[in-house]
């Protein structure tokens, strides 16, 4: 099992549209508004890196997200 956080930024005033289409993704296990360089933050777990690769393409098909970058957990 592979866990990330995924920091997105998106367009101005999409922040409440873009956290309801994620939180339909069973991927998604947290989500959180933020304020700050990005404005959403979402912890997913997925089965492998391939898995998590094509997540991140997939969300980033969303014309409301502008940017990404994810940080994968190394150990807890």
């Amino acid at each position: 099992m592979v866990t990330a956080y995924i920091l997105i930024v998106v367009a101005p005033g999409k922040e409440n549209q873009v956290a309801s289409r994620l939180l339909k993704l069973s991927e998604v296990k947290d989500l959180g508004i933020v304020y700050g360089e990005y404005d959403i933050i979402i912890k997913v777990e997925v089965p492998s890196m391939e898995a998590l690769q094509n997540f991140v393409l997939n969300i980033r098909k969303d014309k409301s997200i502008e940017r990404t970058s994810t940080m994968i957990v190394a150990s807890r």
